[in-house]
């Protein structure tokens, strides 16, 4: 075991992420044991407790309790020089909009964001090849899970990123997810509340996470459980068997569109996790999968981000074609993105 430390937070390390910056040093802990040290208050930041989502400050002083040993490489900058030839063309490929401040990807399906759990391809290394002329590689400042396609944002400075932080924590962002779900969700319109918490027993490293959904007022009585929000509008349906649904997370729960979606009997098309692969799910209705030319990916795509640019203010929609999987399930049931309003809650949309 090693001894307790003290930790300076340096100036490039502002505005970090705290598991990232965590995990960079000590790569032997798993994401769920640093979560674990974090609510037991065993991890400390200038003498308060620290969430692993927090975003950690230049000067901060965070202590580590003792920390079992183990030889291990920490994680390491993939030097630009490093990333092949595809990989540069494909990420800048994804950017959909970019300024001096901030840039605007469409995140690919299956391109994870950050390391961890054997991933070693991810946008967080890609963004060396995003410098467009500064000095340092973009910043992310929130998250889409590896398997969901859509807009993701990242920072140019730490300034700006500390900016953007506050914005998503505050909730003055907008973000529409687009899905194709089983069934056809009634009414067409709500909102769902069911808490979440994680099913115990996941892998190393966080692999196979899974969430299990409460009622609300069981939240209080389960360790670490969460409330969450979605609110979600059916734009289109395939009579009973298939819908196009627009989803806003309401809360920025693990996994929780996709829970709650399962929790209310329609998953989202391709969630083999939480829907099982099978067309249809004996006793709690529609299964994920569907068959014929549908394919087997998730269909979860982050549509749109509002939001006040952090430093113009001007208001910035920013909107991400569908992936390639999810424009063919469109065409097979003669969907067409026009369609689909702006923001589908507004009451005068």
């Amino acid at each position: 075991m090693s001894r307790v430390q003290m930790i300076t937070v340096t100036g490039d390390e502002d505005t970090q992420r705290f598991d990232r910056w965590f995990r960079r040093r000590f790569p032997q802990i798993s994401q769920g044991r640093l979560e674990k040290l974090c609510r037991k208050g065993e991890i400390r930041v200038d003498g308060g407790r620290i969430r692993a989502s927090s975003r950690l400050a230049s000067g901060q002083q965070v202590r580590i309790p003792p920390l079992p040993d183990q030889a291990a490489e920490p994680a390491r900058e993939i030097p630009v020089s490093e990333i092949s030839a595809g990989d540069t063309e494909l990420i800048r490929a994804a950017v959909i909009y970019r300024d001096d401040h901030i840039i605007a990807l469409n995140k690919p399906a299956g391109l994870p964001v950050q390391g961890g759990s054997g991933h070693l391809r991810h946008v967080d290394g890609l963004s060396e090849a995003l410098k467009f002329g500064m000095d340092q590689k973009p910043r992310l400042v929130h998250r889409l899970d590896k398997d969901t396609s859509g807009v993701l944002l990242l920072a140019r400075t730490g300034k700006v990123a500390a900016a953007l932080a506050r914005a998503f924590q505050a909730r003055t962002t907008r973000k529409i997810y687009w899905a194709a779900v089983a069934g056809c969700p009634h009414p067409k319109m709500g909102t769902i509340r069911f808490g979440l918490v994680k099913a115990p027993g996941h892998g190393p490293h966080g692999a196979g996470e899974k969430m299990i959904c409460l009622h609300p007022d069981a939240v209080s009585a389960h360790d670490g459980a969460k409330h969450a929000t979605t609110d979600f509008s059916v734009l289109e349906d395939v009579g009973k068997r298939a819908a196009w649904v627009a989803l806003v997370p309401v809360t920025g729960r693990t996994h929780q569109l996709r829970a709650h979606m399962a929790e209310i009997g329609h998953p989202v098309i391709g969630d083999g996790k939480y829907g099982t692969s099978r067309q249809t799910n004996d006793g709690d209705g529609w299964g994920a999968g569907m068959g014929g030319d549908i394919s087997r990916k998730l269909h979860l795509h982050a549509r749109s981000l509002h939001l006040t640019h952090p430093v113009t203010g001007a208001t910035l929609h920013l909107t991400a074609p569908l992936p390639a999987h999810m424009q063919k399930t469109w065409d097979v049931f003669a969907w067409q993105s026009k369609w689909a309003p702006v923001d589908p809650f507004e009451m005068d949309g």
